[in-house]
């Protein structure tokens, strides 16, 4: 019982196992607000909490009743993400709140050394004689509030039924980079999980200042709770990452509202014309019932940020897996070659192109049902298996939400259907699916994932899904889960030449806001120097080899799309290809060296015994590296990196008595020690 929880001026406390992470909750005016500090700065400024439900207003007339206070200290296994293992340390604080209408509800914060989390719990009560055994969360007042001069590296939501064939929300749209927290979002739905924030603290910030005053002030209580940490003096950056976990049939998925000066960011809930306007717009619960975790990632550098296991940390598996799923790499046809190869013979070559690089996987995309039949692709599925490969077939998640044509359609959308083609798939071999085109994150939508997931188990299929949200906890709560795309992807690398450019900035922002939440599918380590099958034509790669190469380890998914295309095996240098043979997917611990979000970015990642130390360089110009190296006892290592023609490069590593090096990243570049 480590927490260190006070009652002050009617205000409660909770602090991290090593006390520097505090939050404070306050019921000044009636209201509930929240408000963190780090090390005695305060970096999230009160913040509202309440919910708006069909048992009553829980945002106003409000008072906390009692508090229970508790600790966590558990470790965990996990298959497939940035970590193999986990140890999460947190103190707890519940609240029990009572509203002027007699309804009650408890909050419950989690506190770590980095990350904060708070979900609200709602029991089966009697209100006025009635008993209630059920609820509707219709909003959450649910905020988060930073200081005047936080920037922002956030990705905006879109509208309902836009984009290519009414495919959107998809989160694939661009990132801000130290954007204004003013600025509106772009398509006026607001913002994406996760969302990342900057604040750089510099010299005296007085309570004055900024635009927390008024936000305390309109409580109609003093609170120096929250007013006197404002006053120290210090010079510091600081960094937020916001997300949610804990989604799956239970909840809908959220976002984040545009900003409101005083009042910070609100959670949001899903368009009423998501899903083609079928379902709800709210969330629904049994009681006694609870709400998905909000979390917080705090640290006063960016290491807490790319570290965290948050994610992870606050759910628990919902079924076991029915077989020991295997990560490994895949080939992918048709990020280069397009529909078009989605026929038996391009499909061998690809096959051929992973059994001769030692690949699991070969990923067969759209049209297979038309453009090579059932009755082949039970062929090809046997073909992959004798040369030691196995397929992973692509599905549209339709149903009715998008007009996107491409087939097989209808084999995920209802139980019936699942089970027919699962049971198919299972029998002829196949280990894995990608299902796409999903149409928002409705509550009815969020069940659709946990029902393909939780069917594709008992046919021990491993899950992939594009054009889709992010996941949220997934890894953990669903063993066949893969990842998701959920980003601005490889396929518009492919499609123009904007986004070719702009790859490098993306591939060095992810690994500290999209990547650092979840498992992400970029979809592929490409290869061709040009993007066209003859790799001769249209437009070129933007990055480097080694760019590429490091990418593989920058980017977690325990599947790794490498799209190598079968000329690669001759084009590339031998000592590529043998670093390709041998890229781990999985991961028993992942450091952050160093680096900034679309500018570069430094990670170690362990793979049993063997360190690999990668780094992206996103910017024009070369970066100067000095690297302090010692702490992961390489011996006799060696580096890939580029020259200063930006050709790739194979030589031994030499560090100096300290285990440093200073090494040049090539603009568009990379590196890897290995």
């Amino acid at each position: 019982m480590a927490s260190s929880v006070l009652a002050w001026a009617g205000d409660v406390i909770v602090s991290s196992p090593n006390g520097s992470l505090q939050v404070t909750i306050s019921d000044a005016g009636g209201r509930l607000y929240y408000a963190a500090t780090l090390d005695g700065q305060e970096v999230l400024l009160p913040s509202a909490l309440g919910l708006k439900t069909s048992l009553g207003d829980l945002t106003r007339n409000l008072s906390i009743k009692d508090t229970k206070t508790g600790a966590i200290d558990e470790t965990y296994q996990m298959r497939g993400t940035k970590a193999s293992s986990a140890s999460y340390k947190a103190n707890t604080l519940t609240l029990n709140i009572l509203s002027k209408d007699g309804v009650t509800f408890d909050i419950l914060f989690q506190v770590s050394d980095n990350d904060i989390a708070y979900r609200y719990l709602i029991p089966r009560q009697k209100i006025h004689k009635k008993e209630y055994k059920r609820a509707r969360i219709l909003s959450e007042l649910s905020s988060f509030n930073f200081p005047d001069g936080t920037t922002t590296f956030i990705s905006p939501q879109i509208g309902p039924e836009s984009g290519w064939e009414q495919t959107k929300p998809s989160y694939e749209e661009g990132y801000s980079a130290d954007a204004s927290m003013n600025t509106p979002s772009q398509y006026g739905h607001g913002y994406i999980f996760p969302a990342l924030f900057h604040y750089s603290k510099e010299g005296n910030y007085s309570k004055e200042s900024g635009n927390q005053g008024n936000l305390v002030q309109s409580t109609g209580k003093n609170n120096p709770r929250f007013l006197n940490s404002l006053d120290k003096k210090s010079s510091s950056d600081y960094w937020i990452l916001l997300s949610e976990t804990g989604v799956g049939s239970n909840y809908c998925g959220s976002h984040l509202s545009d900003y409101q000066a005083g009042n910070g960011y609100t959670i949001a809930f899903p368009d009423k014309g998501e899903n083609n306007g079928y379902g709800t717009d709210f969330a629904a619960i049994p009681l006694p019932g609870e709400t998905p975790w909000r979390t917080i990632t705090i640290g006063n550098s960016l290491k807490p940020i790319v570290e965290t296991t948050i994610s992870y940390d606050l759910v628990k598996p919902l079924y076991e897996p029915s077989t020991d799923y295997k990560p490994g790499r895949y080939t992918w046809s048709w990020l280069i070659w397009q529909d078009n190869s989605v026929n038996y013979d391009d499909q061998v070559k690809f096959i051929d192109l992973a059994s001769a690089m030692g690949f699991e996987y070969c990923l067969v995309d759209n049209w297979w049902d038309t453009q090579i039949g059932r009755d082949r692709i039970e062929e090809l599925s046997k073909y992959a298996q004798s040369k030691g490969v196995h397929l992973m077939l692509w599905y549209n998640s339709n149903g009715f939400w998008n007009d996107a044509p491409q087939t097989p359609r209808n084999c995920m959308n209802t139980a019936i259907a699942r089970e027919r083609e699962m049971k198919w798939l299972e029998s002829i071999g196949v280990k894995g699916i990608k299902v796409d085109f999903f149409g928002g994150d409705k509550q009815e939508t969020m069940a659709l994932y946990e029902d393909i997931l939780s069917d594709a188990n008992r046919h021990g299929l491993q899950v992939i899904f594009h054009g889709c949200t992010i996941p949220r906890g997934w890894e953990r709560m669903y063993p066949n889960y893969v990842a998701s795309e959920a980003v601005l992807a490889s396929e518009n690398v492919y499609f123009n030449e904007d986004a070719a450019i702009k790859e490098p900035f993306d591939l060095t922002l992810h690994p500290f806001c999209r990547n650092a939440t979840a498992s992400m599918d970029w979809g592929g380590i490409i290869m061709n120097k040009y993007l066209s099958p003859d790799n001769k034509s249209r437009h070129p790669r933007h990055t480097t080899d080694i760019f590429e190469l490091a990418s593989g380890i920058i980017m977690q998914t325990s599947v790794q799309c490498v799209a190598m295309q079968p000329n690669n095996l001759s084009e590339l240098p031998q000592f590529e290809l043998e670093f390709m043979k041998t890229i781990p997917t999985t991961w028993d611990k992942t450091c952050f060296v160093e680096g900034y979000p679309g500018k570069y970015v430094v990670l170690a990642r362990q793979h049993g015994s063997d360190w690999y130390i990668a780094a992206l360089n996103g910017q024009k110009e070369p970066l100067t590296l000095n690297l302090d190296l010692s702490a992961f006892n390489l011996s006799n290592p060696s580096l890939y990196i580029d020259n200063k023609k930006g050709e790739p490069t194979l030589t031994p590593l030499k560090l100096d008595k300290k285990g440093r090096a200073k090494l040049v990243l090539q603009p568009n570049g990379g590196m890897i020690i290995k």
